[in-house]
């Protein structure tokens, strides 16, 4: 479902991405994590098209991202960390303009987004009345995750997805995340909040400076460490220990 081929991203002298490489089959949720600056983000712009490789290119549902690259729109979905929609326009008007966009029928967009809606909790008076420019953080974010899934695709980029929902909407994302990938879906899921990840992603990838630090599943690369979390594990490949020690110092000037 996805193969990145030296996937590489300069920004002038500064490489972002630097030649990664790795497969993910369908059927799989994978944890793509990494310090700030890492490249996660920039990584996830490129197999989405907002941003052009400096060389290398990656395969995606079998079409080349360089080459084929509105026909890996028409599969892919993707929600990003800003959550950015047209304030102007209603929840209903922005999610079937995004159903316009990948040709789904009127009558088959308005089911399908009555569906996300059933199970987002959201009042279809709400989503036909109200503004995106006056929903909270944790609608809008239910609305961009909707536009993501509405076209049913076979590949889905997450950055940051739970980011602004509620306690009871995070679980059921993530009770969604699971059925998705029984049904064959292929997740790619970019987080910070690593206990999340451990839970539910069946591989996690960890990058630093754009390069692949480690890939595997979260419980065996925990064991072979000898971290005894994820979090733990994080912290000790990409120098977070280090950061842990300057704030025990930092903390202790506040004694004096």
């Amino acid at each position: 479902m996805l193969h990145l081929h030296s996937l590489t991203k300069n920004f002038g002298k500064q490489v972002a991405v630097d030649g990664l490489e790795f497969y993910v089959p369908a059927g799989q949720i994978v944890g793509l994590l990494g310090p700030n600056g890492a490249g996660k983000t920039t990584t996830l712009k490129m197999l989405t098209g907002m941003l052009a490789p400096t060389s290398g290119t990656a395969t995606l549902c079998g079409h080349d991202l360089l080459t084929e690259p509105i026909e890996v729109k028409r599969k892919v979905g993707f929600v990003p960390e800003s959550g950015a929609v047209y304030e102007s326009l209603t929840g209903l008007e922005y999610l079937e303009m995004v159903a316009a966009l990948y040709g789904i029928p009127s009558e088959a967009a308005r089911i399908r987004i009555k569906q996300f809606l059933a199970f987002f909790d959201l009042g279809f008076d709400v989503l036909s009345e109200k503004l995106l420019g006056a929903y909270s953080k944790g609608m809008r974010r239910k609305v961009v995750i909707t536009s993501g899934l509405l076209h049913n695709p076979p590949l889905v980029f997450f950055d940051e997805p739970l980011d602004g929902l509620d306690a009871n909407a995070a679980v059921g994302f993530k009770a969604l995340l699971q059925s998705l990938a029984r049904d064959g879906h292929t997740i790619v899921y970019s987080s910070h909040i690593l206990d999340v990840v451990e839970r539910v992603c069946d591989r996690v990838i960890i990058i630093d400076k754009g390069r692949l630090l480690l890939d595997g599943k979260p419980e065996e690369l925990v064991v072979s460490h000898g971290s005894g979390t994820l979090e733990r594990l994080f912290t000790q490949v990409t120098g977070g220990g280090e950061l842990e020690r300057r704030a025990e110092d930092f903390a202790k000037t506040f004694a004096k």
